[in-house]
């Protein structure tokens, strides 16, 4: 492949956004066999690793991650409302393997940007020219008085990370009595998924309505005033499952008293600036900051919770040659919170600018222009979905969103002055494209 047709490929893998590139010539080598070491294997690690190969073999990557089997997030929400078998969400990492990823079932413990290496938990050592660090978020359970690691892995489940904790949401939902409340309290922006917590409570009034639950209260404590998607979600709750006064799901905004700030897990009460409030199953959701290990290598530089990062690259701030990706990290409009959506998709697009960014950078390539796309899709019934995409460029060393290409899902159809319902088949198309969806993004980060 000659030097030109290579800078054009780099661009257009940057823009690339999921499974469109699956089958890529190889790079020449480059001189001195670089070696990438990629910490964490959800979806953006995975993909940082699938594509650094795919790229160029010569690269000796290692994909360091805790677990042998991950499990994903997105659609999540369905496990807890019964409508989807959680193995439907795992998937494991033979085919990373397959493509020469050296994968390594341990725990990073430290990370010595000095000498560049990677110390693990068995006590393993690895030596990098370039860390990838994708390590997600931690919680801080510390933000709600009563609330602790250990009550949320019991009692008062997050389910955050999709898992262990999922299931028992589900089970604590399913033995929820007729007339019984589901609170989830909303932690302060940003955090992992925007839209996750008002899917949650659609696919929690989505359980109570086919299990004889019709009695059954949905309240969301919010920290904050406003929501993605909210016209979409306020419509669909109000069509499916009953909004606001006397409906089935209830919204408490941050402004009226909303935010959570201690819980009793014997009385399972939420507390509030002024109020109080029993549910029968308790659903809070801690403030989230970056993993750990890159808070403890000081990478968390933003409100001490989060890396930030170059715009161009995705390398830290705050280290040379590390790349912070996925939820960890965060870019926009710093000020007004107005940042990379933390979700899957995103993590991806982040994880595809660093294999650009390395591959041109190991082969002394001019740098490719980074582009960032994002889709998410939010299910709150059988037959009812809808989502976002954006897409995001760098101009003049800033994040810039770019209108042209992204969108959201309409509201209604028709003018302003005349609006008219959207056809029931468009939201049911939703549903089964974001099913379409699921199954493209795990097949491009992890085959």
């Amino acid at each position: 492949m000659h030097a030109i047709d290579r800078r054009g490929f780099i661009k257009a893998l940057a823009a690339a956004s999921t499974a469109s590139i699956l089958s890529i010539p190889n790079a020449h080598a480059a001189k001195a066999r670089a070696r990438v070491v990629v910490v964490g294997g959800g979806f953006g690690g995975a993909t940082a690793a699938k594509y650094l190969r795919l790229l160029d073999s010569s690269i000796d990557v290692t994909l360091i991650e805790r677990e042998a089997v991950y499990t994903s997030c997105p659609l999540s929400n369905e496990v807890i409302s019964g409508d989807r078998n959680i193995k439907t969400l795992q998937v494991g990492y033979k085919g990373l393997q397959t493509r020469g990823v050296k994968v390594v079932q341990d725990e990073v413990t430290l990370i010595d940007p000095v000498k560049k290496t990677v110390a693990t938990a068995s006590g393993k050592s690895f030596g990098y020219d370039a860390l990838v660090l994708s390590p997600g978020v931690d919680f801080n359970y510390g933000a709600v008085a009563g609330l602790t690691e250990q009550l949320a892995q019991s009692k008062l489940p997050h389910a955050w990370k999709a898992g262990p904790q999922t299931l028992l949401l589900q089970k604590q939902l399913a033995a929820m009595p007729d007339g019984g409340t589901f609170i989830i309290a909303v932690p302060p922006g940003p955090f992992r998924c925007p839209p996750g917590p008002y899917e949650r409570a659609a696919q929690v009034a989505l359980h109570c309505k086919h299990h004889g639950k019709k009695k059954a209260k949905v309240l969301i404590l919010d920290a904050n005033d406003s929501f993605s998607k909210k016209a979409l979600f306020e419509q669909a709750w109000k069509e499916l499952y009953g909004y606001g006064e006397g409906g089935m799901i209830e919204w408490v905004s941050g402004s009226n008293d909303g935010k959570v700030e201690r819980v009793d897990a014997e009385s399972m009460t939420c507390y509030t600036g002024f109020g109080e409030h029993k549910g029968d199953v308790v659903n809070i959701i801690p403030p989230h900051h970056a993993g750990k290990i890159a808070k403890d290598l000081g990478l968390a530089s933003f409100k001490d919770r989060w890396c930030e990062v170059k715009p161009d690259s995705m390398e830290s701030l705050k280290a040379k040659d590390i790349y912070v990706i996925g939820d960890a990290c965060i870019g926009g409009e710093l000020a007004t919170n107005n940042a990379f959506p933390k979700s899957a998709h995103m993590a991806m697009s982040q994880a595809k600018v660093v294999a650009a960014n390395l591959i041109a950078k190991f082969n002394a390539l001019p740098a490719p222009q980074a582009i960032y796309t994002n889709t998410c899709y939010s299910v709150v019934a059988h037959d009812w979905g809808f989502s976002v995409v954006h897409l995001y460029r760098v101009r003049d060393g800033q994040w810039v969103y770019i209108k042209e290409g992204s969108g959201i899902s309409p509201v209604t159809f028709g003018s302003k002055e005349k609006p008219e319902p959207v056809p029931r088949i468009y939201r049911r198309l939703e549903v089964e494209y974001a099913d379409g969806w699921l199954r493209n993004v795990m097949a491009d980060a992890f085959a």
